[in-house]
């Protein structure tokens, strides 16, 4: 299985309402390496299906999006989750640890 495809397969796993991160998901497949996880993300061709807007940075940032910040935000809110100057409201408890 390649990188990106174990990227999205932990990506199914987030339930709505929560969020996880570059590096979590990254400690996930025993690597350091955040910035390839962003990188599979992007290239994630059903983003509304494998919900890539539920990963966001270590600090609670939102980080990027494929389809735009502004349709991740929408997405997050969707979900019942706040954000304020571009970050998760009450991040630690929206977090999301496998």
């Amino acid at each position: 299985m390649k990188f990106a495809e174990k990227v999205l397969k932990y990506l199914k796993k987030i339930p709505k309402g929560k969020v996880t991160t570059y590096k979590i998901i990254a400690e996930k497949l025993n690597t350091k390496a955040y910035r390839a996880v962003g990188n599979a993300l992007n290239k994630n061709k059903t983003p509304f299906r494998i919900p890539c807007h539920r990963v966001v940075k270590s600090n609670g940032e939102l980080g990027g999006y494929s389809r735009g910040i502004k349709t991740k935000i929408q997405l997050l809110k969707k979900e019942g989750i706040k954000i304020k100057n571009n970050k998760i409201e009450s991040f630690k408890e929206r977090l999301f640890r496998y």
